[in-house]
């Protein structure tokens, strides 16, 4: 009861709080974190927001892992600390993937592609001892590997198991970070499905799902930081994911305060679009669509598409809104 209580505070408190804040240059509302995707910041009025929980969702291989990091790349470069919760990742491909990313922000379309940057890393044979000697005739490899030397300090990658991994234990871990670096973390989560959880033994997967998103939702709120949490999709009715087909929906996204979904847009256009523009089809295929599918700070129902660059492990920041009509499952079952 105890606990209970001490979180108990009166409105005059909470106003005087605020004064105090304000009194001091402190911001007494939300801190924004911005994602470095043009579109998706403006749709979401500056970004991430401290002590929101956002989902990501869509089918494998659109793309969530490398967007995830691409955003904490984007936030340490910009002076924020972030850790990588990953269940499917070992940290060398995921360093691989940074490194190239790096590289395009350096070098643009002719930096480094990711299948070289593997290469360097596999290849027993070579005698360099060093990545930046691997990588000596790349373009912006090296400076690549340079930048993550120095700001790579503040982007943490955690090797999170089913096993023993749950909320308390990456807890643990955030809090840690920011007694090492002097902040609190920008935090991913890679992916809900596979986090720890100790629960009754007949709860379902679903509802052990539910339970732990509505755990992150807590731990977001009390400790001020933005978690965004990748979720699996479960099945669909249709070519194009939405919300309820989230694994562990409905339930799922009820603590969420932001849901973002992927498709394919070659999936996601009406049939229209691509019955009479075969040409408009085949560029479909190199566009994802990112839905807000929940926004619970602003606008949602916002349709924007991202250009694949996975080449290069990446994909354009310079996003922008989908302006072909979308299939709504409901007119267009499979």
């Amino acid at each position: 009861m105890a606990m209970t209580t001490e979180r108990l505070q009166s409105v005059s408190s909470v106003l005087a709080e605020t004064d105090a804040r304000l009194k001091v240059g402190q911001s007494a509302g939300a801190t924004l974190w911005l994602t470095g995707f043009g579109a998706l910041d403006k749709a979401l009025s500056g970004g991430f927001r401290s002590g929101e929980l956002v989902l990501l969702g869509g089918a494998q291989g659109l793309g969530k892992t490398t967007f995830a990091l691409q955003v904490m790349l984007n936030l340490v470069a910009t002076g924020h600390s972030a850790v990588y919760f990953s269940f499917d990742h070992d940290n060398h491909s995921l360093i691989e993937r940074l490194i190239v990313m790096e590289a395009a922000e350096i070098a643009g379309a002719a930096g480094v592609p990711l299948k070289s940057v593997r290469e360097a890393f596999e290849a027993r044979y070579r005698r360099e001892p060093t990545i930046e000697g691997r990588l000596a005739d790349t373009e912006g490899g090296v400076e690549a590997v340079e930048a993550l030397r120095e700001h790579g300090k503040r982007l943490h990658l955690h090797r999170s198991k089913s096993s023993d991994t749950d909320v308390a234990a990456m807890r643990e871990v955030i809090l840690q970070i920011q007694q090492d670096r002097g902040q609190l973390p920008f935090v991913v989560v890679d992916t809900i499905q596979k986090v720890h959880f100790d629960g009754p033994a007949l709860l379902s997967g679903d509802d052990r799902v539910a339970l732990v998103v509505e755990a992150l939702k807590d731990l977001t709120l009390e400790l001020a930081v933005p978690i965004l949490a990748i979720v699996a999709g479960g099945s669909t009715t249709s070519k194009r994911m939405r919300i309820q087909d989230l694994r562990g929906s409905p339930t799922v996204a009820i603590p969420a305060d932001v849901v973002l979904i992927l498709n394919e847009k070659l999936d996601a256009v009406t049939r229209h679009h691509l019955v009479y523009n075969p040409v408009s089809a085949e560029r479909f295929r190199n566009w994802v669509v990112m839905s807000i599918e929940k926004n619970r700070n602003g606008v949602d129902k916002v349709n924007l598409e991202f250009q694949k660059a996975f080449k290069q492990a990446r994909f354009e920041p310079d996003g922008r809104q989908v302006e072909e009509e979308l299939i709504d499952e409901r007119i267009f079952p499979e």
